[in-house]
């Protein structure tokens, strides 16, 4: 008999098929919590992205359960720790959807410099034009600048290197990276760059744009003890955890002008994002897509397929 398998959040069809192809008994469905909470134990399997929640007290009454899968890279919506004392097997698909997120942190960097974001929210008329035109004459080059990664995995390593091709100067915090290199193919040369890495605080104000690629480990990483730390004319760009940041703090300082813009791809409360966020000219924002496009929902899929299938092959 074949596992079965719960899909709680979709996925890419061709992973669906491959699945289905290689023997699994597959349920793509959208449940409640409740709902859930009832089927999930007629499942050898689930696999969730970033909306549903697989935490112990779900987890809990689960005995046929073998493996929880995410089709994404963050854990945060899934007790790890217990479902691992439970012997059930947690998948991530962490390699695949790094070159789409890092292409979102970099539009938001391009939108914020050139005043994109402003632009896009709608004018109309001749004046309205002028008005736009003058306001954005002065705006800058990513070129020179300094970018400040806040965490070297896969997203802040692909971001290193598109920011290394326009030029500008990267610099990184890890605490647990001890030095890093980069390598850069131009033309079918390949070159390698050091990345100098201080701590946060040294970091912070050197930095023209800082943006996160970390974990949340219970706190935020930017609030009121260190954003003022940042240069006035500096840039947080967000595409890790919304908890990340403090969103109050981090309003207050654009409120100040301690800081020149923010962009967000991911919230606190979302998918109820705050008006504030929304409608603030100093911010670009955009519903959580980074890693949402084509390519990575289709290697994402065939990375979970070849998980799954590896750790039946292993399974006792």
């Amino acid at each position: 008999m074949g596992w079965k398998i719960l899909i709680a959040d979709g996925l890419e069809e061709s992973g669906i098929q491959a699945l289905k192809r290689n023997g699994f008994e597959v349920d793509n469905l959208k449940l409640s919590e409740e709902e859930l909470k009832r089927a999930l134990p007629d499942y050898d399997g689930i696999i969730v992205r970033s909306a549903t929640k697989v935490r112990s007290g779900l987890i809990e009454g689960c005995q046929r359960l073998k493996f929880i899968a995410r089709a994404g890279v963050g854990l945060d919506n899934i007790d790890v720790e217990y479902a691992k004392n439970k012997g059930i097997k947690v998948i991530n698909t962490p390699a695949s959807s790094s070159r789409s997120v890092a292409e979102i942190a970099m539009g938001h960097m391009m939108c914020l410099t050139r005043g994109l974001h402003v632009s896009n929210r709608g004018w109309e008329g001749a004046q309205a034009f002028s008005n736009l035109k003058k306001l954005l004459s002065s705006s800058n080059e990513l070129k020179g600048k300094t970018l400040l990664l806040v965490g070297l995995g896969r997203i802040g390593r692909e971001l290193a290197k598109m920011a290394l091709g326009l030029e500008m100067k990267v610099i990184a915090t890890d605490p647990f990276v001890q030095y890093l290199n980069i390598d850069i193919h131009i033309q079918g040369q390949s070159i390698t760059v050091d990345i100098p890495l201080y701590t946060l605080e040294e970091a912070l104000p050197l930095a023209d744009y800082i943006s996160l690629h970390a974990p949340y480990t219970g706190q935020a990483i930017l609030g009121p003890k260190n954003l003022p730390l940042l240069k006035k004319t500096a840039f947080v760009i967000n595409t890790s955890r919304g908890e990340n940041i403090d969103e109050q703090a981090v309003l207050e300082a654009l409120k100040n002008n301690q800081l020149a813009g923010v962009g967000l791809d991911v919230y606190q409360n979302e998918p109820n994002v705050s008006s504030d966020w929304l409608n603030h000219p100093m911010v670009s924002v955009s519903p959580h897509i980074g890693a949402s496009t084509l390519e990575a929902q289709f290697r994402i899929a065939e990375e979970m397929v070849h998980q799954i299938m590896s750790f039946k092959e292993t399974f006792h």
